[in-house]
């Protein structure tokens, strides 16, 4: 059946037929794909989970506030202290703002900061009003306003606006990125292929591949309830062009060995197709379920991302084993020029560098699989270092935009949380209990008279820090321990504080659940390709020691190197999940080839034939997938440089070292009992049965080729 399948797409006519079926289904993928930004959804409390205690309380609010607004603080500063000219200056804007479709009733204030040095106004702007990427509109619109005729006056727009604002402008160059990473396969496969023009295919393939993938992820985020915001859209472009372009590495090179066998290059990719088809599939497999464990989250943008990103992995395989064989097929051997592999031809002999490294593990492959485990596990000592609990608005960034410098700003002459509180909603009969007790909340500044209606109460309580920081996350607890505490109140806490630290704790929680669940779905994928219990836990083993490595290093890298001040509360879950995936994606590529050759020859030559044949593809592939990861810091975001530099490096060291190095000296030392309790279990290195009980069984030496 696999044969028959194989052959669709490399048969004289049925090349044309998946030819034209894509370009069919490209056309209308096209037009549904540039409509994903429509559906995305970036604001953070669409992205947490229906029980969390701040959505309760933005559905309770609605009575008394517009649900679809968010604060944008104008903050100007004098070193030498505003002027009058400046507050009546601060006062026109303020009525200039007001005239903006997109803002919400009048502006607060102007506002003299206490010292003199400052003026803010509140100004709540409607975020539904034109979709997401119209907060900037709004926001560029303010910035207009109040840096016409300054005259020295500084000017800055901060707040959840301001924060919605730049980020736009930050994921605003997912264009430049997609151009970036189709820039890095290019020079990565020139250097691969040798071969000017046979790149353009599987970059083509792959293009394809991302637009089909968006098209379908639209469609299910209008219809089916998907979430999916910008953070998706660049992972996605990444990891559909790195792990499809893997996979066309791999049928790429399978096909040109099987051009030297094969007259007819149909036939030859047939083979080639029926061949490497296996590994291909289970690993893209393995990618995708991990991905779609992510359902499990309670984060719903984590829970988005899954998905999507799985559907990025299966479309981006469908295309690799339908789409790109037609078009190697349809081409002919010239695709390769200047090197044409001909018919017929003798393979190069497999002296290179992998087969060295064979050979050299292969003396003393004991000590060189421990000396390697105990420096990477030296390395993931590190990772203990790692302050994953969340990024203040400001920190978010790997540059310092508008709205941090107005923050600092808004710090220094204001309450830090001015202008964006907490807010609680309680019974109304407990109104003034719950006001009191919020009073007294250390880290509140000021309380608001309650707002009554149909039976609830609204309170504002205003904030000493800036909402994101952990002394705000630490205030919203202490006042939802307050308000809790009034039994009959049915007090909640809300606002973007209380947003942040409910984000903050389900990333928390999806991490402890998910990355338990993965290792043993991966565990068992592994089982059931390689029919053995041993080989699939010494693979789990390496890779969790390389994820724990690459954690380790980039904690380091983080903290002392480019002096971050953290990271995302779910970079751990996603670093891994991406990680351990990936890391098991190349262990299949390796570990399929050598069982392929241990079923003949056993499994010491199996190891270091494996080795040496998917040794060069293999690192030509964990290059593309380093290197569209590594293209993410083009982003100034510093989620996208931390998630990048992590996956780039991890993929890195999987690949030159824990795949080509500990995999293979632990497959020569533990030998057949690799692959036990399957047939293969009971082979000599020499593919004949192990001797009968109570006779000698010895493993002949591998004959040197």
């Amino acid at each position: 059946m696999l044969r028959r399948i194989a052959s669709l797409p490399s048969g004289r006519v049925a090349k044309w037929v998946v030819l034209a079926l894509w370009v069919a289904l490209l056309i209308p993928a096209g037009m549904l794909a540039g409509k994903l930004g429509d559906v995305e959804k970036n604001d953070s409390s669409a992205w947490l989970p229906a029980n969390a205690e701040s959505t309760k309380v933005v559905e309770r609010s609605d009575k008394f506030q517009r649900s679809d607004t968010m604060p944008a603080i104008v903050i100007y500063d004098r070193p030498g202290g505003v002027t009058p000219a400046d507050m009546d200056k601060a006062r026109a804007d303020a009525e200039a703002f007001a005239d903006n479709s997109s803002v919400v009733g009048r502006p607060q204030g102007p506002l003299k900061s206490d010292d003199g040095m400052a003026i803010q106004t509140v100004v709540q702007v409607q975020k539904d009003k034109t979709g997401w990427n119209g907060i900037n509109e709004v926001v560029t619109s303010l910035t207009d306003i109040g840096k016409k005729d300054a005259d020295g006056l500084g000017f800055h727009v901060t707040g959840p606006a301001g924060h919605a604002s730049d980020s736009i402008e930050a994921f605003g160059g997912g264009g430049s990125l997609t151009a970036i990473t189709a820039l890095v396969v290019i020079v990565i496969l020139l250097l691969t292929y040798r071969s000017p023009v046979l790149p353009l295919v599987p970059l083509l393939t792959a293009g394809v591949a991302l637009s089909a993938s968006e098209a379908v992820i639209y469609l299910l985020a209008k219809n089916a309830g998907l979430t999916v915001n910008s953070q998706t859209s660049f992972i996605l472009t990444v990891l559909v062009f790195g792990a499809a372009t893997d996979y066309a590495l791999l049928l790429t090179s399978r096909y040109r060995e099987e051009l030297r066998l094969h007259e007819d290059r149909h036939e030859a990719m047939a083979e080639a197709l029926r061949r490497c088809s296996p590994a291909i599939i289970a690993s893209a497999a393995t990618v995708a379920v991990s991905l779609t464990l992510l359902m499990l989250a309670t984060l719903r943008s984590t829970q988005g991302l899954g998905p999507a990103c799985a559907i990025g992995i299966a479309v981006g395989l469908l295309a690799m084993i339908t789409l790109m064989p037609a078009l190697l097929v349809i081409f002919g051997r010239w695709i390769f020029w200047p090197v044409k592999p001909a018919y017929g031809a003798a393979e190069a002999a497999k002296q290179g560098i992998w087969t060295r490294v064979g050979t050299a593990i292969s003396g003393r492959p004991r000590t060189v699989w421990i000396g390697t485990a105990v420096v990477l596990g030296a390395m993931a000592v590190a990772m203990l270092g790692l302050k994953a609990d969340g990024l203040s608005t400001k920190d978010q960034f790997t540059d310092k935009p508008q709205m941090a410098v107005g923050q600092e700003i808004q710090a220094r002459h204001f309450p830090a949380g001015s202008g964006d509180p907490i807010y609680v909603v309680t019974n109304a009969d407990s109104a003034e209990r719950v006001r009191t007790a919020l009073a007294d909340v250390p880290g509140i500044a000021e309380v608001a008279p309650p707002v009554v209606k149909g039976g609830d109460a609204l309170l504002a309580g205003e904030l000493e820090d800036a909402p994101s920081s952990s002394a705000a996350l630490d205030t919203v607890k202490r006042a939802r321990t307050a308000v809790h505490g009034i039994g009959t109140a049915d007090a909640q806490v809300g606002g973007n504080a209380a947003i942040t630290l409910d984000t903050r704790d389900a990333a928390a929680r999806d991490s402890k659940v998910i990355i338990p669940i993965v290792l043993l779905v991966v565990f068992l994928i592994l089982m059931l390709l390689l029919r053995a219990v041993v080989a699939p836990l010494l693979l789990m083993a390496t890779v969790v020691l390389s994820f724990a490595a690459a954690l380790g290093v980039s904690s380091l890298v983080f903290n002392h190197v480019f002096h971050f001040a953290g990271a995302d509360a779910s970079f751990p879950l996603l670093a891994f999940v991406f990680l351990v995936a990936l890391g098991v994606d190349y262990n299949i590529f390796l570990v399929t080839r050598v069982r392929e050759i241990t079923e003949e020859h056993g499994t010491r030559r199996g190891a270091l034939e494996g080795l040496s044949a998917t040794g060069g593809v293999i690192t030509s592939a964990g290059l593309v997938l380093a290197g569209t990861f590594a293209a993410m810091a083009s982003l100034p975001l510093l989620f996208a440089a931390e998630l990048g530099f992590t996956v780039a490096f991890g993929v890195l060291l999987d690949t030159m070292i824990v795949r080509s190095v500990l995999v293979t000296a632990l497959t020569l030392d533990v030998g057949r009992w690799m692959w036990w309790p399957s047939k293969l279990f009971g082979r000599h290195d020499d593919g004949t049965p192990t001797a009968p009980a109570g006779e000698p069984d010895r493993e002949p030496a591998l004959e040197s080729s």
